[in-house]
């Protein structure tokens, strides 16, 4: 009976020591990663946010991209509960919240991003320039409040129907730089790469990086909802520090940003001339302000922008303890 409980006792431990020896050769099938879906747009200046699902595991996560047109459509799948955090211009994320989102404000990942880009042949030279033309911008975004705030500072008037200074074509990102190379408008205010593209393929002349007014360079905003931020802080704290990784490994590795915008998010039609001039003018970064974001809100509530019944204070959804938690803790992995 001794011997019997001998060689049991013995066959139990075996197998105890080769159950630990899988768990740690395959420690997923023990625990699955975290997964956090993400809204995301294809423009040069997301890449760093792309990024964060090829370096996920190594925070136990697992990001879910879905790619939207632009910013505001990613609000209605904010709503339906199918997106945790979304990556969007700054203006998208105050109507989002206006119209009772429930998100936080964690964290900006790319400044500037913005270029008026005019037709060759009209001789475009600067803002006062736009007078009787018609220009396209895409509703919503930085490059319509920047592009108002510019008509603003020249004393022009405009309206999206005829009558005023300048007239005002509102169509998607990609539409603009064919209306501008069919000559449908006369000018856009377009983001990057798309506005560098329209230079570099002679279609389009530089007018101005619409940065000189109170506005400065817009901040794009990373957006979490209150559910994951309140109810799973251990995700959202790792998802922050993957953030914070991806962000760091771009600016430090401008050749790796490069190959992985133009190869995995452009699948190579973009050049690198075109690449390259787009993140001059976008630069990649982890933060934003309280401030930033309550002056931009109030400048969308002058312009009509967003046409906010109730516009959201910044400091009631402005979070940014995450985010700064995860730059002092920063190592590489």
């Amino acid at each position: 009976m001794a011997r019997t409980f001998r060689i049991s006792s013995f066959l139990n431990t075996k197998a105890l020591a080769v159950a630990v020896a899988l768990a740690a050769q395959f420690p997923l099938a023990v625990h699955a990663a975290d997964t956090v879906r993400l809204g995301n747009l294809k423009f040069a200046h997301y890449g760093a946010v792309a990024y964060m699902k090829e370096i996920a595991p190594k925070y136990d996560l697992k990001i879910e991209e879905r790619i939207f047109a632009k910013g505001l459509d990613i609000v209605p799948a904010m709503i339906a509960g199918e997106i945790d955090v979304s990556a969007s211009a700054l203006e998208a994320a105050i109507t989002g919240r206006a119209t009772g989102l429930p998100v936080y404000l964690v964290g900006g990942f790319a400044k500037g991003g913005v270029q008026i880009v005019g037709r060759p042949d009209l001789n475009i030279k600067g803002i006062a320039d736009l007078k009787g033309k018609k220009v396209g911008v895409t509703r919503g975004g930085p490059q319509e409040i920047l592009l108002f705030a510019e008509l603003t500072k020249a004393k022009l008037t405009w309206s999206d129907k005829p009558g005023k200074d300048v007239q005002i074509l509102y169509m998607g990102y990609p539409d603009l730089n064919q209306a501008l190379l069919t000559k449908d408008i006369d000018a856009m205010s377009q983001s990057e790469p798309y506005s560098t593209q329209a230079i570099h393929k002679k279609y389009g002349s530089a007018v101005i990086k619409p940065y000189d007014t109170p506005l400065g360079e817009p901040v794009r905003a990373l957006v979490m909802t209150e559910k994951m931020y309140k109810e799973k802080p251990a995700v959202a704290q790792r998802f922050m520090d993957c953030f914070v990784a991806a962000t760091r490994a771009f600016l430090a590795d401008p050749k790796l940003a490069e190959k992985y915008v133009r190869e995995s998010m452009f699948k190579n039609q973009i050049t690198s001339e075109d690449y390259r001039d787009a993140i001059d003018n976008a630069i990649f970064t982890e933060d934003i302000t309280q401030s930033h974001v309550q002056l931009t809100t109030d400048y969308m509530v002058k312009f009509g922008v967003g046409r906010m019944a109730k516009p959201p204070a910044a400091q009631d959804w402005v979070k940014l303890d995450l985010l700064e938690k995860a730059k002092k803790s920063y190592a590489p992995r």
